[in-house]
């Protein structure tokens, strides 16, 4: 193809003979772009009834940075001052737990209803040595009911851990700091570091099996492992200069999303190996991405921001959140139940009554 196209310019204007970066930019981006619209072609988009995004009471003015649910009744949401709440209605109503700690809570992860995981930061300025660590686990087994601390004894014991990700009750991963890693496979009993391949600060990631996960982070950092996290590869995120992803989703081991600040959302075809950016309207910092097949996804952020599209993000588009709190993370257990958690202990849940489901 390129060998015809190089013929036909120089037949047509003897002055050039290579084609331009910019035409062959666009055209690459739009066969990206047809590429995904093919992808989606075969699911057929629900159709509009009633939706909405509606905040629930839960008592609290916390900064919420975690939200986990089993399934649209049974879930969790993790803040600042050691704020936990648990729900069992979908979050009609939220109860306190008491985790005995007044630390940050960053993280919130639960294997079933009785064992779940929460990542600690401690406050700087209380510390009392330099050796002692900055951020820490706890571990439940009863539901949430009791608590107990989990220390990485291990190196760079001082990194800040920032998100933990799990792809079952056994195998987990936590990572922060200087693109520091540290995994378990037996459901946190032993964690060991593992080779990580950047330095930069992790911000977010997914794994969507033992084998398959991505990182994302400071420095347009993408980084992607087909074997558990034993090796790690830096995905090549085209245009991306500047950009700071704060998270990631896939759906199978092609189709993946990372978003992160100034509006900026990328995507890929190809497992992480490259990125292009798609186009989301918005400059507001974007902290939170989720999609639920290669067609539907969210993406939320700072100011309240709530963007929604139904084509794989080949168009975004922005959806009333009736708040004005940035809102951290996302989760959906299907395509019409979803919460979203943030600042002043906004949780937001949506529903969607009555939709079809899409047909693969």
């Amino acid at each position: 193809m390129h060998g015809t196209t190089n013929t036909s310019l120089q037949r047509g204007d003897r002055k050039s003979t290579a084609p331009r970066p910019r035409i062959l930019l666009t055209a690459h981006r739009s066969l990206l772009s047809l590429f995904f619209l093919l992808l989606t072609a075969h699911c057929s988009l629900p159709t509009a009834s009633a939706a909405a995004w509606t905040r629930q009471p839960t008592g609290t003015m916390a900064w919420l940075r975690g939200v986990y649910f089993l399934d649209q009744n049974r879930g969790w949401v993790a803040g600042s001052g050691g704020t936990l709440l648990e729900t069992i209605d979908g979050g009609q109503h939220w109860r306190r737990l008491y985790p005995l700690t007044k630390d940050n809570l960053r993280d919130v992860y639960f294997a079933n209803e009785k064992i779940g995981w929460l990542v600690a930061e401690r406050d700087v300025l209380k510390l009392k040595t330099n050796d002692e660590p900055r951020t820490y686990l706890l571990k439940t087994e009863d539901g949430g009911f009791s608590w107990r601390r989990v220390f990485l004894n291990v190196a760079d014991v001082n990194a800040r851990l920032v998100r933990a990700v799990f792809a079952d009750a056994d195998r987990g991963w936590v990572f922060g700091e200087t693109g520091i890693v540290f995994a378990t496979r037996d459901g946190g009993a032993h964690w060991f570091r593992q080779a990580s391949a950047t330095k930069h600060l992790l911000l977010g990631g997914t794994f969507i099996d033992y084998a398959h996960g991505w990182l994302v982070g400071a420095g347009a950092t993408i980084q992607q492992t087909s074997d558990g996290g034993m090796t790690w590869q830096i995905g090549n995120v085209r245009d991306g200069d500047g950009a700071r992803f704060t998270a990631a989703s896939f759906v199978g081991n092609s189709l993946g999303w990372a978003v992160g600040t100034a509006g900026r959302v990328f995507a890929t075809t190809d497992g992480g190996r490259t990125w292009f950016e798609q186009r989301s309207n918005v400059d507001a910092d974007l902290l939170d991405v989720k999609f639920i097949d290669p067609s539907v996804g969210w993406a939320v952020g700072v100011q309240g921001t709530v963007l929604s599209t139904r084509d794989g993000g080949i168009h975004w588009t922005a959806t009333g959140s009736s708040t004005s709190h940035a809102l951290e993370r996302l989760f959906f257990v299907d395509q019409n139940h979803g919460w979203a958690v943030g600042f002043g202990g906004t949780v937001l849940t949506y529903s969607q009554a009555g939709a079809p489901r899409l047909k693969s």
